[in-house]
């Protein structure tokens, strides 16, 4: 890589940061287009976030990613907010722009639309309910997505009800909170279901959901891509069901962020998915 004093630099924030694979995708989007430009993993204490999202401009920095544990905080620290950021609670990209000031978005719902509408292109929010498993971060950022592309109901579960229906509170829309051990009841009119858990994450306890009443039509994504393929994809495409993983969303999620910064709109590829999964596996 060779820079100029003119190029643009991105960063990643996250405390700890070493483990992100976002510096795998920027880069590969950076060498395939020519940009003289560099992304670059900052280790950043909580307590330290706001003085370095402050410093990013007067750095030159084009702007950041925000990974755990900052994007929550990251909402009331940078000066405007998206639409969709507000309803999530949470920011994973940041510009800086013209003025010097700080503008927030999560491009998390926009990654897992675009996932799925890659999978299985004939996809629609509104071909019936979906239920989403869990009700962390990433879950509220499925549900929004859920919701504005159309979805007639979402149904969310997680094992501590009461988060549940903190989320279900604090989002806008058609959302039916259910009991935790009732999870495979209401499968039988689904056309999508979500894990967003950790559930079924290497190092994690296994996802445990029996799929016999999910119609064969359903697309079954899990937003977990360690591993690539889960035992909840496996047991979807073994009975049928089109099985999407979690990579794709963090590669599309990428995209806005990429082209704010250096210019570039990017696309996904299959060449760039084989480059971040051989990263991944290393």
């Amino acid at each position: 890589m060779s820079l100029s004093g003119k190029a643009r630099i991105a960063a990643v924030i996250g405390w700890p940061v070493a483990h992100s694979l976002s510096p795998a995708l920027h880069g590969w989007w950076l060498k395939v287009h020519g940009i003289d430009g560099a992304y670059v993993p900052f280790a950043v204490a909580p307590e330290d976030l706001e003085t370095a999202l402050r410093a990013l401009p007067k750095l030159g920095l084009a702007g950041c990613n925000l990974t755990l544990p900052h994007k929550e905080t990251a909402l009331r620290l940078v000066d405007s907010v998206s639409p969709e950021a507000r309803r999530i609670g949470a920011v994973n990209t940041v510009v800086v722009e013209p003025d010097g000031t700080l503008s927030g978005s999560n491009t998390d719902g926009f990654g897992f639309l675009e996932n799925l509408h890659a999978a299985v292109p004939d996809w629609r929010a509104d071909a019936g309910p979906a239920v989403v498993l869990g009700a962390g971060g990433a879950a509220r950022a499925v549900v929004v997505a859920l919701l504005d592309a159309g979805a007639p109901l979402v149904r969310l579960f997680n094992r501590t009800r009461a988060r549940a229906e903190a989320l279900a509170a604090a989002v806008d829309g058609p959302i039916a909170v259910c009991d935790w051990p009732a999870r495979a009841d209401p499968l039988a009119d689904a056309a999508l279901l979500v894990n967003t858990t950790q559930l079924g994450m290497t190092g994690q306890d296994a996802l445990e959901v029996d799929l016999t009443r999910l119609p064969t039509t359903a697309v079954v994504n899990d937003i977990v891509y360690v591993p690539l393929v889960t035992r909840l994809l496996a047991d979807a495409r073994a009975r049928g069901n089109r099985a999407v993983d979690g990579l794709g969303m963090l590669l599309h999620q990428a995209r806005p962020g990429f082209a704010a910064w250096f210019g570039v709109a990017p696309t996904v590829t299959a060449e760039q998915h084989a480059h971040v999964l051989a990263r991944l596996d290393g």
